[in-house]
């Protein structure tokens, strides 16, 4: 693992997907509102962090590698917010294409100072993006997969990842001889066909099945069935406090959950997909990239929002579990 985390320096990885801003306004409760059966919540602070496919590219270029990032925002204040703070981190942004006619996607979340969420408001446009921007989205990829060893698809069903874009990432793939990983959604599913790897949650995982997942056996079943509805080669199942389910072209095997404390799991998708993309362009085999994955998700789980896991981190992690 030590050698694996050396070797994610400065690895290339394109990330497509949905963009977002995810924002948070915290307070105090001390009462309940005489107008309608809700807390009150008195201001203390806001604060806002990268959202979607922007924190599977931070996560990315925290744990050392350069990432490139397309996908789709409005020409609006919060969009121009999350540029420069994604140039601020040198991620990079050429990719990024403004549609006027969208807003940048922000969620809203009021949260007390004890990390309990009252309410959400989700600001966006969740039609798929507009003929003239997905070929300008797809041109992008074309552009900026030369470089790249792993491509990642991050799919929030927020209108950037259609049938033509994630058919120009497979193509992508294919031609560069890179791993695509997808981080998926239900009614996407049929999309992915000729993905390395696709990482459902294990609810995504029993809906695009028809199976409910309730041990080892089941999971190894699930995994199986879902590969073949998705026409992928691999598939990592992540099943929260009971770890993950790998099922690789010539191996499968269970993972254990590494959390030692839960905070939230706001985000845990984003920092497993971000993991495996850079083990896999550093040159990891599929199951060593899972474990590394794994152990950054049970390390993201005990930070509030979504989050992201250094290199220092996963390192003092292994000391600590010896």
């Amino acid at each position: 693992m030590n050698s694996l985390l050396e070797r994610l320096a400065d690895r290339p990885v394109l990330v497509i997907g949905d963009l977002m801003v995810d924002q948070f306004v915290i307070g105090t409760v001390d009462r309940i509102s005489p107008e309608a059966p809700v807390p009150i919540v008195r201001f203390n602070h806001e604060t806002s962090r990268l959202g979607g496919a922007a924190n599977v590219a931070n996560n990315v270029k925290v744990l050392g590698g350069h990432v490139e990032l397309v996908g789709v925002i409005g020409s609006d204040d919060d969009g121009s917010r999350l540029v420069a703070e994604l140039a601020e981190r040198s991620i990079g942004t050429s990719g990024i294409v403004s549609d006027p006619a969208r807003c940048t996607t922000r969620k809203l979340r009021v949260v007390t100072t004890r990390n309990q969420q009252v309410a959400r408001i989700d600001y966006e446009n969740d039609a798929e993006i507009t003929a003239n921007v997905e070929a300008t989205v797809i041109r992008k990829i074309g552009e900026l997969a030369s470089t790249a060893q792993a491509i990642v698809i991050s799919d929030y069903l927020k209108g950037v990842v259609s049938a033509a874009v994630a058919q120009a990432a497979v193509e992508a793939s294919r031609t560069h001889r890179v791993p695509l990983l997808v981080d998926p959604k239900v009614p996407h599913i049929e999309y992915y066909a000729g993905a390395t790897v696709i990482t459902p949650n294990h609810h995504e995982a029993e809906a695009v099945t028809h199976m409910r997942i309730r041990s080892s056996l089941d999971a190894a079943e699930v995994a199986r069935r879902f590969r073949d509805r998705a026409r992928c080669e691999s598939v990592l199942i992540t099943r929260g406090e009971h770890g993950m389910w790998l099922l690789a072209v010539d191996d499968e095997m269970e993972l254990r959950a590494e959390a030692r404390e839960v905070a939230d799991v706001t985000g845990a998708g984003d920092t497993v997909i971000s993991a495996l993309a850079l083990a896999c362009a550093a040159g990891a085999s599929l199951p060593d990239a899972a474990r590394l994955a794994n152990r950054a998700a049970g390390i993201v789980v005990g930070k509030f929002g979504p989050a992201t896991v250094t290199v220092e981190e996963m390192r003092q992690s292994l000391v600590d579990s010896r």
